[in-house]
């Protein structure tokens, strides 16, 4: 199974080191790959990240519709549908660090607000759970 990416560009790495910049030194933040580009989350909950030359921000479903109307803004539709609480600012909105500075903590700020994330149960490999028949 190869690694393709879903991103239409390259993951824009200079967005990358301005999104690590804008978050600075938290130990409460962690990077991981994601579809393709790199995703920031706050103790395991998404809060933005980078997809081709896009930054994608986490907003409330509250906030989403009017989110819509604000300039560089679209839903973020890397399936092919759009996912409902997360956006994509383009580069035009993310050059201004004053914009990227407010999406990126208005994302922090959302993520924080949400509930801890329960604690995954530790997956057993398939072939260790099958039964396996005893002849008496």
């Amino acid at each position: 199974m190869g690694t393709k990416s879903r991103a239409k560009y390259p993951l824009d790495e200079e967005l990358v080191n301005l999104v690590r910049q804008t978050i600075g030194p938290r130990t409460d933040v962690a990077e991981k790959r994601m579809f393709g580009g790199v995703a920031f989350l706050l103790e395991g909950k998404m809060t933005c990240g980078v997809v081709g030359k896009d930054l994608m921000i986490r907003v409330s479903p509250e906030e989403f519709d009017a989110s819509l109307a604000e300039p560089h803004i679209r839903p973020m539709d890397f399936t092919g549908r759009p996912m409902r609480g997360f956006l994509y600012l383009d580069e035009g909105g993310w050059s201004q660090a004053r914009v990227r500075k407010r999406w990126i903590n208005g994302g922090l700020q959302y993520a924080a607000s949400l509930p801890a994330k329960k604690p995954k149960k530790a997956r057993i490999p398939r072939h260790e759970s099958r039964r396996v028949k005893t002849r008496r």
